[in-house]
């Protein structure tokens, strides 16, 4: 009881904050008459903005998890639709900073030391504010200059209660509204909780900062600052600190004599070696998270927000965008229907059809307009109608594609960050969906079959044996030799598929 009572009473004020930003979706309140009718009566009337931007002035007057929350919202276009998708990705993560003494207190509570064992200085006033952590410029006891990332007081907590009331609220609009049930809201509850946990952990995030940095150890363009791990723990973060200026900041670049488009080109190619090389990406590259050092090179900061994407799923992406720049729309369903993102049971006929109502706009397009984050938005959009579920790598990726776009559109708004990686993919291409690529996948697949033999030739036997104990006969030394003989003559190739088929048919010949 009390649980309804406090979050009735939590509810209340959502609902105010949402009804002063008359931020409630028309998509929503079209599943509900009787809230669309009370709606229109208590929200306030003649907001300016749309859709996404009320929503979006709600959530960051909420607080820390609601703008959180939002972030998560802007990865799901599958959910609340492209435009709005856009709007919330714009959402602010800033907050007032907290006092530095809380910070000190924070960071001497996490390492049980003070502060001034640990650090030579720490300034008290943050350098930046955001919804979950802050941070302060410092120097090491041993002199190296550093930025101190501290988590904000009682976020944890207050996090924990904000998810507590989101499941609540899933669980009573899918009772409520059966319609609902479609958006999956449970699941999408769950993954923002997931999520935030991973990020409120910034040991976590250190980690990926070290994975990303060794991705690109031997990449003089890339940088990534390095972790002092001594100063790391669950609830602080410090990093070498960076000094430079954002890559937003045109004049500072051009006053410091690096040309934009030589930067816009080191970008691009980072991030299609995260995306394609690695498989491992910063999924947060806006220009708040990318600097220009003093060298000349680009540094990432906030590495709260990764993605990952398995090889299969690289070549799944590399397939279908070939098929679209080239026109080949079968091939766009195939690799679908491959993959197991769209069931067997669609019709890929149709799903051509769809495929080629996106693609088709883009035919004679030069690679500079063409935007793949909205090309990915829109497939994503049509593929819901196609019972395709929800991939959210890809939604995650196509959220940090229309980012880094962005940013390509800020340092040289005539060029295409993807017609200046069109080297690297081309290369990528040949070297993993080549002929010669193929060719050595179906060998390495031969080759672990090949290494599976012994197993399965103990898996036969017993078979064989389970059979002559049904009155079957089939001597085990045969099977074994058979197998052996054709693993000499055929190593290297298919051979293995074809002695496993052909045993299956010995087996069912003498079962019949």
């Amino acid at each position: 009881m009390f649980r309804i009572l406090r979050n009735l009473v939590r509810l209340a004020v959502i609902g105010r904050t949402a009804a002063r930003h008359d931020a409630l979706p028309e998509t929503l309140l079209g599943t509900a008459p009787g809230l669309s009718w009370l709606w229109r009566r208590l929200a306030r009337k003649d907001v300016p903005g749309r859709d996404g931007q009320r929503l979006a002035r709600a959530l960051a007057e909420l607080g820390p998890t609601y703008i959180k929350l939002g972030q998560l919202l802007s990865t799901r276009s599958d959910l609340v639709g492209e435009r709005m998708a856009v709007d919330l990705a714009e959402l602010q993560d800033k907050l007032p900073p907290f006092p530095g003494e809380q910070a000190r207190a924070i960071v001497e509570a996490e390492f049980g030391q003070p502060v001034s064992a640990l650090f030579r200085s720490f300034d008290d006033k943050p350098v930046a504010a955001a919804s979950i952590a802050q941070v302060h410029f410092a120097v090491t006891a041993t002199g190296e200059e550093v930025a101190v990332k501290v988590l904000r007081p009682g976020i944890e907590i207050a996090f924990e209660r904000d998810i507590d009331l989101f499941y609540w609220l899933a669980a009573l609009a899918e009772r409520v509204l059966p319609k609902l049930k479609r958006l999956r809201l449970r699941e999408v509850v769950d993954t923002f909780a997931r999520t935030s946990r991973l990020e409120m952990d910034l040991r976590m995030e250190a980690a990926a900062a070290s994975e990303l940095g060794a991705n690109f150890k031997s990449d003089p363009t890339f940088n990534v600052p390095g972790i002092d791990w001594e100063r790391t723990g669950g609830r602080v973060l410090t990093l070498e600190r960076i000094r430079g200026f954002k890559v937003d900041e045109s004049s500072r670049i051009e006053g410091a004599g690096f040309n934009r488009d030589e930067i816009l080109a080191m970008a691009s190619a980072s991030f299609f070696n995260q995306v394609f090389r690695d498989g491992f990406f910063h999924a947060d590259l806006h220009p708040g998270n990318l600097f220009i050092n003093e060298q000349g090179t680009i540094t990432a900061v906030d590495f709260g927000i990764m993605g990952r994407l398995d090889r299969a799923t690289r070549y799944y992406l590399a397939d279908m965008l070939i098929g679209f720049l080239s026109g080949d729309y079968r091939r766009v369903a195939a690799v679908h229907f491959e993959a197991g993102y769209v069931p067997r049971h669609q019709s890929i006929e149709i799903f051509t059809q769809a495929c080629r109502a996106i693609g088709e706009p883009l035919q004679n397009k030069p690679l500079n307009e063409i935007s793949v984050g909205r090309l990915l938005a829109q497939l994503f959009a049509v593929t819901e109608q196609f019972e395709m579920e929800t991939q959210p790598q890809l939604l995650l990726l196509q959220k940090s594609m229309l980012t880094a776009e962005g940013v390509g559109r800020l340092l040289n708004p005539s060029i295409n960050m993807w017609e200046l990686a069109r080297p690297l993919i081309e290369e990528w291409m040949r070297e993993n969906r080549g002929p010669e690529a193929q060719f050595l996948e179906d060998a390495g697949a031969a080759l672990s079959t090949i290494r599976r033999l012994p197993a399965l030739v103990r898996e036969a036997e017993r078979v064989v044996t389970d059979m002559a104990d049904g009155g079957v006969r089939l001597h085990p030394a045969t099977v074994r030799q058979t197998l052996q003989g054709w693993n000499r003559r055929r190593r290297g190739d298919r051979a293995a598929l074809w002695i496993i088929a052909a045993l299956l048919a010995v087996i069912a010949l003498r079962l019949g």
